[in-house]
């Protein structure tokens, strides 16, 4: 349980629209509107004729491990990167976790659940939110960091990054959105040489597959062992297996890279509206498919903004932030348009 003074770590954007939300616009989540796209979804359907057998993951990893150059020995897929949180949690060894915040709040909530009493760094909104690597402590024998980073969007450079890595120490990167990022600049996925490397990477934000689950896991053989003695039996089903061979192949890549480029223009477009706020800060340059803002009274905007139809997420559940922040997915410029005229009568109307 969270106490009144700290963040609720289980509270995710997909709460806004539950139930009553349902018929909300939704800015709230981060998963890429028109998703999965027709023959992605008509990969999946072909995949249920074989739901009589076992999975049998084989060429599923062999495509991701293809898709970044690497062999399959530092492949695991798993059930969306939620599941790798867990498993890197109870699987390795650690005295001295550590959280660089504010970041998605899973890692720590599975490192909590394991028994790890969990530190944090957290990085200054004066700063951008920018990492400095000599704020994490020398002797953390794990780091957890985001890139880009969920709620800030910052993308912090390779270069800030690898500095982390270091002989007895897990550095656990989330790329989760990085195939959000054009031509995925900064993403450490397909680097061997740097000790104690974990990367994770998502299929669920641009292909839109949350209800799917599907993930995995890039880091040494011995890394990769250990994570999948911790797994159950089978543990990604068949239709996720699917998507990740599809989502791995060149074509896929294409599609997500043409995406990625859109993505940065629709981003570029709702900036540009919120900026015109007086009394709206719009912490940039921003990397991923979601803007962070902070404003005065930002808890009574998000909910006058339900009552025009829009669904946007609270900030103060991401800890080294406060009430006066809200997350905002990045769409297309109509919707951004009409958020935008839904912000301005909710700020007018005070």
């Amino acid at each position: 349980m969270h106490t009144p003074s700290e963040p609720d770590l289980r509270h995710h954007g997909d709460a806004e629209v539950r139930g009553g939300g349902a018929e909300l616009t939704d800015l709230a989540v981060n998963v890429r509107t028109g998703t999965p796209p027709v023959w992605l979804r008509e990969r999946l359907a072909a995949s249920l004729d074989g739901l009589a057998a076992y999975p049998d993951g084989r060429a599923a990893r062999r495509a991701v491990a293809e898709r970044h150059g690497l062999p399959e020995e530092r492949v695991l897929l798993t059930a969306g990167a939620a599941e790798a949180f867990v498993l890197l949690a109870r699987a390795l060894r650690v005295r001295r976790p550590v959280v660089v915040h504010p970041q998605f709040t899973e890692p720590e909530a599975a490192l909590r659940d394991a028994g790890h009493t969990v530190e944090r760094v957290l990085l200054d909104p004066e700063d951008g939110f920018r990492l400095d690597p000599r704020a994490v402590p020398g002797d953390a024998d794990l780091v957890v960091v985001g890139n880009p980073t969920n709620p800030t969007s910052v993308l912090h450079p390779a270069q800030a990054l690898a500095q982390l890595a270091r002989p007895g120490r897990t550095l656990v990167v989330d790329e989760a959105f990085m195939d959000a990022v054009p031509g995925e600049r900064e993403s450490l996925a397909s680097r061997t040489d740097l000790p104690g490397l974990v990367v994770l990477r998502s299929l669920t934000k641009t292909w839109g597959l949350a209800g799917l689950r599907i993930g995995y896991v890039l880091a040494s053989p011995g890394t990769i062992a250990r994570l999948e003695r911790a797994q159950p039996l089978w543990p990604v089903s068949s239709p996720a297996l699917a998507a990740a061979e599809a989502c791995s192949a060149p074509p896929a890549l294409a599609e997500a890279a043409h995406a990625a480029h859109h993505l940065a223009a629709d981003r570029a477009h709702l900036t540009a509206a919120l900026s015109a706020f007086e009394g709206v800060q719009v912490y940039g340059p921003a990397a991923g498919p979601f803007l962070l803002v902070r404003m005065a009274e930002a808890a009574a905007v998000r909910g006058r903004l339900r009552g025009l139809g829009f669904a946007v997420r609270r900030g103060d559940t991401f800890p080294g932030l406060g009430p006066e922040y809200l997350r905002l997915a990045v769409r297309d410029r109509a919707t951004t348009d009409r958020f935008v005229e839904a912000l301005a009568k909710v700020l007018a109307d005070g």
